[in-house]
């Protein structure tokens, strides 16, 4: 008898959720950033989904952003021409870079302290953060809005989404175009997994995995409905993805085979993620709200109860699951 996956919903924006990025296993937990087009990205605990804190400043829809592994810096790209460093211990905005239009993807080195940041203006910019009143150093070659930027191969290259319908791909020292990867629509996201350097992109229906080094394909796979973003679990066993029908979907990577589909949200899903653990991953949507849904449905984690085998004959079939089902946020 299949086991009922009961999300856990994490309320408190009122506009689109848009993007979200967990940060490394730290000390104290591993941690989850939302970015919504109500201007304030929140933090949260990443296994329970219990809010910490909203970073306020941005004048405008934030469509970006991003935690450091450690958890202690958070960034963010917004409509208010702006990117934005906060301490995420404290909550305190640290710096405001000004850009020439929307900016919507930020992306830390491993060490921290260097961000790139793509967006409307079609230039890629490379901030140091130790220096930050510095010029930064900006990478032109993207003929329409960038969509989403990322470091990989050890911070040495640069993975680039925009709207030209390409994927380009960037060295660093040279700030020269490697390759470039071209579409027949637009690219919907971007996920960059350093561990077997594979780049997960979804365009149209289509989820196709690469090789993020020679961005040689590795497979593509055809899913029910238009997919908005897609995550490789960190064993690279099975891959999640959501997009324009609410739902989520879930398939082996190995074989392809779709292996379970949740109604899940009240509108299109814009973003999905695996949490670092890969206990978990989190989605958000048109519909307001982030929800984390279990990789192994039924086990003891975070807020979820392990349900017994004797258990699964009790009367009532809605109570097989003992889960908090809304976090108030």
């Amino acid at each position: 008898m299949a086991m009922r996956q009961t999300p856990l919903t994490c309320s408190g924006h009122t506009r689109p959720v848009v993007d979200l990025a967990f940060s490394g296993i730290t000390p104290y937990g591993y941690f989850l950033i939302s970015a919504c087009k109500d201007g304030k990205p929140m933090l949260r605990q990443g296994d329970t989904g219990d809010w910490i804190g909203t970073f306020l400043g941005h004048k405008g829809a934030v469509w970006g952003a991003t935690l450091n592994t450690d958890a202690t810096k958070a960034a963010t790209a917004a409509a208010d021409f702006t990117a934005k460093v906060w301490d995420a211990v404290s909550g305190d905005e640290v710096l405001s870079l000004a850009h020439k239009h929307i900016v919507k993807t930020v992306s830390f080195t491993q060490d921290s302290n260097c961000l790139l940041t793509g967006g409307n203006d079609k230039l890629l910019r490379i901030y140091d953060l130790s220096s930050p009143e510095a010029a930064p150093q900006e990478i032109s070659g993207h003929t329409s809005a960038i969509k989403k930027a990322l470091w990989c191969n050890n911070d040495q290259q640069i993975l680039s989404a925009a709207d030209d319908k390409t994927i380009r791909l960037w060295d660093r020292s040279s700030m020269e175009e490697v390759k470039t990867l071209t579409f027949d629509t637009s690219v919907s996201s971007m996920e960059y997994v350093a561990d077997g350097q594979i780049l997960v992109i979804t365009y149209g229906k289509t989820i196709a995995f690469y090789n993020a080094l020679s961005l040689e394909l590795i497979k593509t796979v055809e899913a029910p409905a238009p997919i908005n973003s897609a995550s490789l679990h960190p064993e690279k066993d099975f891959f999640v993805a959501g997009g324009d029908d609410f739902k989520l979907y879930k398939f082996d990577y190995s074989t392809k085979e779709e292996l379970e589909s949740y109604k899940g949200h009240f509108g299109p899903v814009h973003c999905v993620r695996f949490s670092p653990d890969g206990e978990l991953y989190a989605s958000g949507s048109e519909d307001g709200t982030l929800r984390l849904w279990q990789t192994a449905v039924g086990k003891t984690y975070g807020l979820w109860k392990c349900v017994l085998p004797e258990d699964l004959g009790s009367e009532n079939p809605e109570q097989l699951y003992t889960s908090t089902p809304e976090i108030k946020a």
